[in-house]
């Protein structure tokens, strides 16, 4: 009974851009299997509803990230058609509670990975190609006031995502110490390489694999999966264009407006 009406909560705190108080507050005694069950739900209904899964994001990656909310393992989410956004559209800000951004390396996928006993090297083989990407991340809990089980019942606090146009072979390249250079509207904010990302990009991918398989989902041949943030989250204004250039990959950009 939770888990239907908590991701009700969530739903409809989407739906009318009011958050809610933190689920943590609501029930006391949530656990991370009933976080992710209530994640789990929420896709059901919306994949019910027509909706289309097109990939996976990682959660609190980056040691960075994890201070920010005040988390200490990485979490996911699922990614759905009508939250892919075009490099070069103008993205609404009104259909967001209090969005921020996140600059990471998006691996798509030409062959499905699936947990337990997932290795760096099964990523490697799955990978089709990398591209440079912007997550919009959103909470439907109030003045993000998340804990862990919080953020993974509302599907990662995803939003939304950007893949920059540069697809991009694994071969030859070191994801551990590509550098990642981050801009608002011209301006420098942040710097980055991906080693701030558990590590390796890679271990993150085959880390979330294992991790979906604890509910029986893979991640499939022709998926998108996010694996991470490099950097803090950075909060948007009316106005703001982000571009995070990546050193071999190329570049991504994304604007908002009211």
């Amino acid at each position: 009974m939770m888990i239907q009406e908590a991701a009700g909560f969530l739903l409809d705190a989407e739906k009318t851009k009011q958050a809610i108080q933190p689920l943590t507050a609501i029930y006391p005694d949530i656990t991370v299997d009933d976080a992710y069950y209530i994640q789990l739900e929420q896709v059901h209904r919306k994949v019910e509803n027509g909706a289309l899964i097109v990939g996976k994001k990682i959660g609190a990656t980056s040691k960075a990230i994890q201070k920010m909310f005040d988390v200490s393992q990485p979490d996911y989410g699922h990614l759905l058609d009508d939250m892919m956004f075009v490099e070069g559209e103008t993205i609404s800000l009104d259909q967001y509670i209090q969005p921020k951004v996140e600059f990471e390396i998006a691996f798509i996928l030409k062959k499905d990975l699936k947990g337990p006993n997932v290795s760096i090297l099964d990523v490697i083989e799955a990978t089709d190609y990398i591209a440079p990407a912007i997550e919009i991340i959103d909470s439907r809990i109030e003045n993000w006031m998340i804990k862990f089980e919080d953020t993974v019942a509302d599907n990662g606090s995803s939003a939304g995502a950007i893949i920059g146009g540069n697809p991009t072979k694994l071969e030859g390249i070191d994801l551990t110490n590509i550098g990642m250079v981050a801009y608002r509207n011209g301006e420098m904010i942040d710097s980055a390489a991906g080693a701030a990302v558990l590590g390796n990009p890679l271990r993150a991918v085959a880390w979330l694999a294992n991790s979906l398989g604890k509910y029986d989902v893979a991640l499939k041949a022709g998926e998108v999966v996010l694996s991470g943030a490099l950097t803090s989250a950075v909060e948007i204004s009316d106005g703001d264009t982000f571009t995070a250039e990546f050193a071999h990959i190329g570049s991504v950009t994304a604007s908002f407006k009211r």
